[in-house]
């Protein structure tokens, strides 16, 4: 099933890791055209600056959690998200290799650093789970180290939830001869050449290595309050668009979006100034209904008028 078909049933919940998966069993891997992901990504897009904006001046805050096999795509959906965003209040943290510095440390302090403030939503791509993946397989890590690792893992994301953190984690799977393609695609492809590295292909030998960890950590960490979300992203289109949609349904939760009424000092000043330029806006005037709101919230009412702006 392609297209449309497919979209209208992307339920996210679908995808949620409630047991340890077994990644060699996937074997559904949906699809969506180009056409049908292009249509349908402006709202999407939308919704989501909608959420962002609803965050400003609020507690609200999220972390998203961006894992995925080399070339799984979680470039391309960290883009999509950046389109969208304002830059001022997201921010997006790729993660490699501790610096000798952060080495000294216990490993998850340089997260605590990049956790957002009030008001942010702040993207990792790869984690603090690289304790339990790339660390463990490459015995960057010993094996009390990264076995201990879960433990501290679900107690860290126990207390960013209670803090009020929306976390949402996100692994992208793709299938090793999907992998073999997108190599390619990045060796005959000069800008895409960049995202190459010796690594790539030295982990593609221990593929099998990294599928048991991969499980391992999924079982061992997706919890009640911070589920794993396992998205076949074979199809670049699909993957996107459900991971998108798995942001805006988990981060929108319970968010007001509507816009928000003007604050009575500010409803006030903005009617004395067009009217001081003569604008005709009847909304604007003295009489007008954001100089009555500002009154009326002066006064105590709560009218729930809200002024949209269109251009």
């Amino acid at each position: 099933m392609t297209g449309a078909r497919e979209e209208s049933q992307v339920k996210t919940d679908n995808f949620i890791v409630s047991k340890r998966p077994r990644l060699a069993e996937v074997t559904r891997f949906p699809e969506m055209s180009i056409t049908d992901y292009e249509q349908r990504l402006k709202s999407l897009q939308n919704k989501l600056q909608m959420i962002q904006q609803a965050y400003l001046g609020t507690v609200e805050r999220a972390v998203v959690v961006l894992e995925g096999w080399d070339t799984a795509g979680k470039g391309g959906v960290v883009r999509r998200l950046a389109w969208a965003l304002d830059p001022r209040s997201f921010k997006v943290h790729p993660i490699s290799a501790p610096s000798s510095q952060e080495q000294a440390q216990h490993y998850l302090q340089r997260f605590w650093e990049r956790l957002p403030q009030r008001g942010e939503i702040v993207v990792f791509d790869r984690s603090w789970y690289g304790r339990v993946l790339v660390e463990r397989v490459e015995q960057l890590a010993t094996a009390h180290a990264w076995k201990r690792a879960y433990r501290e893992i679900n107690e860290f994301e126990r207390t960013l939830v209670a803090d009020g953190i929306r976390l949402v984690k996100i692994f992208l799977h793709i299938t090793p001869d999907e992998q073999i393609l997108r190599f390619k695609d990045r060796l005959t492809n000069p800008r895409k050449r960049w995202k190459l590295s010796y690594e790539d292909f030295r982990n593609r030998d221990r593929w099998k290595d990294y599928q048991i960890a991969i499980e391992d950590m999924m079982a061992r960490t997706s919890t009640k309050r911070s589920r794993w979300y396992l998205l076949p992203a074979n199809n670049k289109p699909f993957a996107r668009f459900a991971a998108l949609s798995i942001l805006a349904e988990h981060l929108g939760k319970g968010v007001v979006l509507e816009p928000r009424a003007l604050d009575a000092n500010t409803a006030a000043a903005a009617s004395r100034l067009l009217s001081a330029s003569g604008q005709p806006d009847s909304l604007m005037s003295p009489q007008g209904a954001v100089a009555r709101k500002g009154r009326e919230k002066r006064q105590g009412f709560q009218d729930p008028l809200i002024i949209v702006t269109r251009h």
